[in-house]
């Protein structure tokens, strides 16, 4: 007689709870950082399009840095690796928050650290998605990756608000969060006893360019992850330029921070509750058909916001259109991580980042842009255009749909690895 054993609770495992607490502590602090980083620009350069030209450049080191950092978190000791660059970026932050708290912080200075901050981001995901691919079983998945986004969306809860408050004590305070929260990463992550990858003799054995092209291949391979790369980048560039440009307008209207700051409460809002409801819609209803309506959803709220355009609108369609978001994080992400090979998690992780951090420098650059050019009513009008028409074109992507409920995705990844040549 076969007995059956259930997973053990996600609670219960020790190696995925010191994870996500370390992880948890990070994007507090990070939320917190972001939060203050456009004020403390814009009160270095005194403009808008200034302070998005000190964002672009931090983002621009994930980019640049993200597709090394697959390969690299393929090669090599997960854990030794989170913990060796979250170190490095907790110094990285502390730098900059002594030079704010003595009043010799430049915009070249913040913009040096956005971008070496960004690099040490791009090697500390894949390292982590990795990691989570490790310790938790295939079918706990969706609910890790759901945890996730709770944890996410509950730093954004708290950072808007607190962020506000540490800002208004000192301009030192907020920049020092980041420092604190990646001190925590590293703790935690070192304290995991498990192998956060398997035997990477194999991996080493390959030369970096060569695995870098064995994964962009695998990616490449796979006709649903060819239609996302590309979509995605323009769903994040859209509603992310739609949130910066939101951002700078109550920065330059004079809107008190904590007020601001009231506006990142109501999507940590939206998204931790739809985060407590990710596992159960993601359980029931086919992923493909979720993210459609999902990005429906999303392209729907950035319509009323445009044609609204006043601080009230944003309060209140905020929430309700990222609600489903976290669902097709959840889904989208799970389903990846379901179909590809353990050896190939880093680079996976590394190749789809690519729809958020390729979009990354273009989202300041983007919303302050338009701001400074068009003011704030043309500028949601033109990203919730674009972004209903991507959500349009999205919902013909035929692969998109095939993708069911997680009991079919164990299915698909034998139907996929008998279909394709999975490299080291």
């Amino acid at each position: 007689m076969t007995t059956h054993h259930d997973p053990t609770p996600l609670r219960a495992n020790r190696s995925f709870v010191l994870l996500m607490s370390g992880l948890t502590a990070e994007s507090l602090g990070s939320g917190v950082t972001r939060f203050a980083v456009p004020l403390v620009a814009y009160g270095l350069t005194g403009s808008v399009v200034q302070a998005g030209v000190v964002a672009a450049v931090g983002q621009a080191g994930a980019l640049l840095a993200t597709l090394p950092a697959g390969v690299v978190a393929d090669r090599v000791d997960r854990r030794r690796l989170v913990v060796g660059t979250a170190a490095v970026g907790a110094l990285l932050w502390a730098t900059v928050a002594v030079a704010a708290g003595t009043g010799s912080l430049t915009a070249v200075h913040l913009a040096t650290v956005l971008f070496g901050a960004s690099v040490v981001g791009a090697l500390v995901d894949p390292a982590t998605s990795g990691a989570f691919r490790s310790v938790v079983p295939v079918p706990q998945l969706p609910t890790a990756l759901a945890a996730a986004e709770g944890r996410d969306a509950a730093a954004s809860l708290l950072a808007g608000p607190l962020g506000g408050l540490l800002y208004a004590a000192s301009h030192a305070l907020p920049l020092a969060a980041s420092a604190v929260g990646h001190a925590a990463t590293a703790v935690c992550t070192w304290l995991v006893r498990e192998p956060l990858n398997g035997d990477v003799a194999e991996a080493r054995a390959t030369r970096p360019l060569t695995a870098l092209g064995d994964g962009l291949r695998f990616v490449w391979s796979v006709p649903l992850f060819r239609a996302l790369l590309g979509l995605l980048v323009v769903v994040n560039v859209a509603f992310g330029g739609l949130l910066v440009g939101i951002n700078l307008e109550l920065v330059r209207t004079g809107t008190r921070p904590l007020l601001i700051g009231l506006v990142q409460l109501t999507v940590g809002v939206g998204v931790l509750g739809g985060a407590l409801l990710a596992p159960r819609l993601v359980a029931r209803f086919r992923a493909g058909a979720l993210v459609v309506v999902a990005l429906g959803v999303l392209a729907v709220g950035a319509v009323v916001m445009a044609v609204a355009a006043t601080y009230v609108a944003y309060l209140v369609v905020l929430p309700v259109a990222v609600l489903l978001v976290p669902a097709v994080n959840a889904g989208l992400s799970g389903y990846a991580a379901a179909i590809t090979p353990a050896q190939l998690q880093g680079r996976l992780a590394s190749v789809l980042g690519l729809t958020g951090l390729a979009a990354g420098p273009l989202v300041p650059l983007v919303g302050s842009g338009l701001l400074d050019r068009y003011g704030i009513a043309p500028t949601l009008a033109v990203l919730a255009g674009l972004l209903t028409v991507t959500v349009a074109v999205l919902g013909t992507v035929r692969s998109l749909w095939r993708v069911g409920t997680p009991d079919t995705w164990a299915q698909d990844a034998r139907d996929l690895a008998g279909t394709t040549t999975v490299p080291a």
